[in-house]
């Protein structure tokens, strides 16, 4: 049974209050949540698998689709939106993390050509390192409060 605490970072300067251990589970799901993004922007299918968990159920619900269930199933829809010329560019912002061991949850905003979308990622701890197991993206009037741009880096 892990012994880390159920903690919410939902404003930067939480973070100042949060130990060592829980700093760096912290880094750890930002950084499992910047690789999906990266393997989006970048087309990079072996990325994407790599961010997907193997040990468990998981789902994702692009906008506007049906929910996709299971991992064959899920990372062949990113195949398919990966492979597409008319695929966005997608950035992740504001990113803000919730960890309630063993799951870590990223709400953030996802900007697309100047829209934006609200997404929920979540991430479960296999092998050592985070995976996800759940994207939820849908449409949103909401916008990153200013000041919330990403850090340039989480180290």
């Amino acid at each position: 049974m892990s012994r880390m605490k159920n903690f919410v970072v939902l404003h930067k300067r939480e973070k100042m209050f949060l130990g060592k251990r829980e700093m760096r589970e912290l880094q750890a799901i930002l950084f499992a949540n910047d690789t999906f993004y990266s393997a989006f922007t970048g087309r990079d299918m072996m990325e994407m698998m790599n961010v997907w968990a193997e040990r468990m159920e998981v789902c994702v619900v692009h906008p506007g689709w049906e929910p996709i269930y299971g991992r064959e199933a899920v990372l062949e829809s990113w195949r398919r939106i990966l492979k597409a010329p008319e695929s966005p560019e997608i950035r992740g912002q504001s990113p803000q993390v919730l960890v309630n061991d063993p799951v870590g949850t990223v709400v953030c905003f996802e900007e697309i050509k100047g829209n934006f979308l609200i997404a929920t990622n979540l991430f479960v701890k296999q092998s050592g390192r985070w995976r996800m197991f759940h994207h939820h993206a849908a449409p949103t009037d909401a916008r990153p409060s200013e000041g919330s741009a990403p850090p340039a880096s989480i180290n």
